[in-house]
């Protein structure tokens, strides 16, 4: 298998190259991103060798499309929609399969807050996203378009679970990666970076497409907090969770659900807070004058905060999943529910959010270069991977520490 990683000296990337670079079955394991140096630290950190590649250029360099054209698959890890759909543009031409982490999908693309995403004149960005995954078809490759921790594993289950119901009714995905709770004091918002801040900000504030009694419905991101304790794996701890734009595929491809949303955990307070920052208006990209220039809040929010959440030497992450998934089975409403926590080790170079996001994404490239994935052109992970699929997938998780519970039981009625 020969498999390049896009954004390999960033936090995901590492954790993709480090998953790939232990099996021998990679004979060539491409590093790609814009400078020598950070990509030269991160061969030497995962033990350097020949299989190990670096190719140091920007992604928007027209020499992409021959460097992807050396490897079977890609893994995308990239921190804005602009490289990334520029990246998938250049592996469909190449002919390579990808795998992208990035909350889209890219067949449908988000119409809130571009990023700098460019797209050919005289398209809309949906007739955009529907001309990718064509061109993708034509060229005979797939795309695993949002295949890391959620939208990815998440999409796993809830697909995986709504395949044993005879009738699927709703599906309520609860994911997030929050600090320990000695770690979460140490920070404000009891929030830590475990990715690209700027991202989390403007998922805190676009317009969120949701499924509610049948109908497509828009909310704010941040609304309709809910708090529920997790009680598996030995904790018990009250968190809470809103409305995010992390799934957005569901849409597309399960559009019978009467109810789907997908909420982003976080400790108790959070949600409160940032409904205050975005009501004092921190959260808004218009410019506003402050002495003698103009600034843009968020980002100027994102400047102020980014150095306070940084994690510290002594801070460790959790990744948590609470999925519910209702339907009708054998003439009852059957609940089926998947949890997990992965808590990061002291001993381990990487945060349970990299593992969590990485090393999905690095089994899904496995998967293309071995054909294991029919579908052409861009394809949602609960789609990709089904059936006998699922189960391999989570086996290989729990090789890597990585474990996912299900439960299922009969309700009395249809009420939720």
């Amino acid at each position: 298998m020969k498999i390049l990683v896009v954004g390999a000296a960033g936090r995901i990337g590492r954790a993709v190259a480090w998953d790939l670079a232990r099996d021998a079955a990679v004979t060539q394991l491409g590093l790609l991103g814009r400078a020598t140096d950070p990509l030269e630290r991160t061969r030497a950190w995962l033990g350097g060798g020949p299989r190990l590649r670096i190719h140091a250029l920007d992604v928007e360099d027209p020499g992409l499309i021959p460097v992807l054209q050396q490897y079977q698959a890609a893994v995308l890890t990239l921190p804005d929609r602009r490289s990334s759909y520029r990246c998938v543009e250049a592996a469909i031409a190449a002919g390579t399969h990808a795998v992208d982490v990035l909350e889209e999908f890219h067949r449908t693309p988000d119409l809130c807050e571009r990023e700098g995403l460019r797209i050919p004149e005289g398209l809309s960005l949906r007739e955009y996203g529907e001309a990718l995954h064509q061109r993708a078809e034509q060229r005979g490759v797939t795309v695993l378009s949002g295949l890391g921790f959620a939208p990815g594993l998440s999409n796993i289950l809830l697909g995986h679970a709504l395949r044993a119901l005879d009738e699927p009714q709703s599906a309520v995905a609860r994911v997030g990666g929050i600090p320990t709770k000695q770690s979460a004091a140490r920070h404000p918002l009891r929030y830590m970076v475990t990715w690209s801040f700027e991202h989390v900000l403007r998922e805190y504030s676009v317009q969120v497409a949701i499924k509610k009694d049948g109908h497509l419905v828009e909310v704010e991101a941040g609304s309709e907090r809910e708090t529920f304790t997790f009680d598996r794996f030995g904790q018990r701890e009250t968190l809470e969770c809103a409305i995010t734009p992390g799934m957005p595929s569901f849409l597309h491809t399960r559009p019978t659900l009467a109810h789907f949303a997908e909420k982003t955990i976080r400790w108790p307070g959070h949600w409160q807070a940032i409904q205050t920052l975005k009501d004092c208006g921190l959260l808004s990209l218009s410019p506003v004058p402050f002495l003698d220039r103009a600034i843009v809040p968020r980002a100027f929010l994102s400047a102020l905060l980014s150095p306070a959440l940084v994690p510290q030497p002594a801070d460790r992450d959790v990744c948590v999943l609470f999925n519910t998934t209702r339907g009708w089975s054998q003439g009852r409403m059957l609940r089926i529910e998947h949890h997990l926590w992965h808590e990061s080790r002291a001993e381990s170079a990487l945060s349970a959010m990299m593992q969590v996001t990485g090393f999905p994404a690095a089994l899904g490239a496995r998967l293309l270069c071995q054909g294991s994935i029919a579908q052409r052109g861009i394809v949602a992970p609960e789609d990709g991977i089904r059936d006998e699929r699922v189960p391999w997938f989570l086996q290989e998780l729990a090789a890597r520490r990585i474990f996912v519970e299900e439960s299922r039981r009969m309700e009395s009625n249809q009420a939720d």
